[in-house]
């Protein structure tokens, strides 16, 4: 199954959606979710292999109309890397390790210690550096 974003070398494309998070004290905020582009022939075997991986993201959280989980502007990710929707293609949404940024970004906790959008690797080192 290609996925567009590696195939160009990018980072996968990030919205923060509509969806809100279950609130555990102060901390609330939107799902933030990843797209790629599907060939709509082959979605319910992306749903089907997802699924599998409950662990990892599981099966998607939408498929179709970017609008309808409060995304309005697909071309202008709100971190990573834009990728085009050919004709034939469907956007997919899955959760996205990136929810905890946008939680703290509303709680605006006193310290908190997360990845990068795109980058897995947590360090001491400042990213100026």
């Amino acid at each position: 199954m290609p996925v567009r974003n590696v195939e160009l070398g990018t980072i996968v494309p990030m919205y923060k959606s509509g969806i809100r998070c279950r609130a555990s004290g102060k901390f609330a905020g939107p799902v933030v979710v990843t797209m790629r582009p599907i060939r709509s022939e082959q979605l319910s075997l992306v749903f089907s292999l997802s699924a599998r991986y409950p662990l990892a993201h599981g099966s998607p959280l939408h498929a179709g109309d970017p609008a309808i989980i409060g995304i309005h502007d697909i071309a202008h990710p709100d971190w990573g890397d834009p990728v085009a929707i050919q004709s034939g293609e469907v956007p997919v949404f899955w959760a996205c390790g990136v929810t905890p940024q946008a939680v703290a970004l509303e709680a605006k906790p006193e310290l908190m210690i997360t990845h990068e959008p795109g980058q897995m690797f947590v360090t001491d080192i400042p990213r100026e550096a």
